[in-house]
């Protein structure tokens, strides 16, 4: 089991969380997912707290690694749609009420 400190307000655990969630396979650079640069660049924060963002999530089996240099990102739906829901990270991902959803899709 992984280990995080319950923050229901980690606003960039949800913007990192939120972006490969609806990551789609147009919007990446490669079949494999996402680098931690790119989504730095698209959630607009430092490089050293995706990374560690990324980690929690990885931690949690949320989301995969491929490679090595360089690393790609890629969110499982599966294991997200099988998580209890009295996960700190399951509630804090599915709370929308401050999402801006054209963010991530075009209408």
């Amino acid at each position: 089991m992984y280990e995080y400190e319950s923050s229901i307000d980690d606003n960039d655990l949800k913007k990192v969380g939120l972006e490969l969630m609806f990551m789609t396979p147009e919007r990446c650079s490669s079949e494999f997912g996402i680098t931690a640069v790119e989504l730095a660049k698209l959630v607009e924060l430092p490089i050293e707290i995706v990374k560690k963002k990324l980690n929690i999530l990885k931690e949690c089996e949320l989301v995969h690694v491929k490679g090595i240099n360089p690393k790609y990102w890629k969110f499982d739906n599966y294991k997200f749609q099988r998580m209890d829901e009295d996960d700190d990270i399951y509630k804090l991902l599915c709370c929308f009420d401050d999402v801006d959803f054209d963010r991530y899709f075009t209408y």
